[in-house]
């Protein structure tokens, strides 16, 4: 009895185990200010209620801006993330960083609102963007792999509006979903060999942006 009681109970732990693997993360963007649980680097931010969500926004800046989900060593699974830019042309970039070691050493998938409703085709390929720094910059991969690594957004969002993304990372291939879309606006394979890393909220260069309703969620 004693022995059939110890096995019961070593299966009910690797399941809670297992149950709490699945569970999801939602860690609250606005204490990024308050540096609990966060790093913020590269811009200054402020936490502001936007169109009723609780949001981060960063100011714009040179360089690249991050705010790093400390702690965090994300591997397979989804990335949900409410997300807004402005229509402004080159001066909004704005996306998700995964496989973080650092502010060099990442990848992101990130996007250009200005180029959603572009009339200009080329532009309006060039509205959502995977990139694994430091060797796969966007500028590389456009010259080298043309159109691979970036495409257009289907639905096309409100370029000055808030839209969804929903970033999943499964047996090293990313595919990138926008609003309620059931097919991916881009499918990549990954060009980074990390297996994990931090998780963080990114801007590019110049460009400000807000950030809300994070969601993590690890498939193992």
């Amino acid at each position: 009895m004693k022995q059939i009681l110890t096995i019961i109970g070593c299966v009910l732990l690797t399941v809670s185990f297992s149950l709490a693997q699945q569970k999801s993360l939602t860690p609250d963007v606005t204490q990024v200010v308050s540096g609990k649980g966060w790093k913020l680097s590269g811009r200054a931010a402020t936490a502001t209620t936007e169109d009723g969500k609780n949001a981060l926004r960063f100011d714009e800046k040179k360089g690249q801006g991050f705010a790093w989900l400390v702690g965090s060593d994300f591997g397979e699974g989804t990335i949900d993330i409410d997300l807004k830019g402005k229509n402004e042309l080159q001066r909004s970039f704005v996306g998700v960083a995964f496989r973080g070691t650092d502010d060099t050493t990442h990848d992101a998938v990130y996007f250009r609102p200005f180029n959603f409703k572009s009339e200009d085709p080329v532009r309006r390929i060039h509205a959502v963007q995977y990139v694994s720094h430091p060797t796969f910059t966007w500028d590389k991969l456009r010259a080298e792999r043309n159109g691979q690594y970036e495409k257009a957004v289907n639905p096309v969002p409100d370029p000055e509006g808030w839209f969804h993304a929903r970033i999943v990372l499964a047996n090293r291939k990313i595919s990138v979903y926008v609003n309620d879309a059931k097919d991916p606006s881009l499918v990549v394979e990954e060009l980074s060999e990390r297996k994990g890393g931090m998780v963080g909220l990114w801007v590019g260069e110049g460009s400000g942006g807000a950030f809300a309703n994070l969601k993590i969620t690890p498939s193992k």
